[in-house]
């Protein structure tokens, strides 16, 4: 009986073998984890400041500019969204979306006709946000809102 010997080819191939394996192995942690983890991190929301609940008339969508930061990559960028608060006769206060829901146009409050306009296609929405009349299938989106110590905070 003839036994194999390991000779210097094959410890070559066995060696190379490893250490593909090895390359192959830390290259798929590394793109896998690049694909998978944005999806497993979630966003963040946060409650940020929209105002003093003393500065919005009931029943009146009051435009406010929400300044949110995120990290982008070293990089801090800042954009700005607008909300609309509303303001209940009880006190309590609810947050619009300013982006409506047909194709994504930011929306403005016609103070004179006391309706929510779209500028794109002539959507209307009433001033609690249901769509009256034109394109949108559905009311304005809603945001989590709450007020504390007469600071209203919407939920982002």
């Amino acid at each position: 009986m003839r036994e194999h010997a390991f000779d210097r080819r094959g410890w070559l191939r066995a060696t190379i073998g490893v250490i593909a394996t090895a390359i192959a192995s830390v290259l798929g942690l590394v793109v896998g984890g690049a694909v998978v983890s944005p999806g497993l991190a979630g966003r963040r929301e946060a409650w940020r400041p929209a105002g003093r609940l003393s500065d919005i008339a009931p029943g009146v969508p009051t435009p406010i500019t929400i300044r949110v930061t995120r990290q982008d990559g070293y990089y801090e960028a800042v954009d700005q969204q607008v909300v609309f608060l509303v303001k209940s006769q009880s006190g309590g206060v609810r947050a619009l979306s300013s982006t409506c829901t047909h194709l994504g146009c930011h929306v403005s409050y016609d103070a004179d006709k006391k309706v929510i306009k779209c500028p794109c296609h002539g959507g209307t929405f009433s001033p609690d946000g249901r769509n009256i009349a034109g394109p949108p299938p559905r009311p304005l989106a809603e945001l989590s809102a709450r007020v504390e110590a007469g600071r209203v905070f919407v939920q982002l």
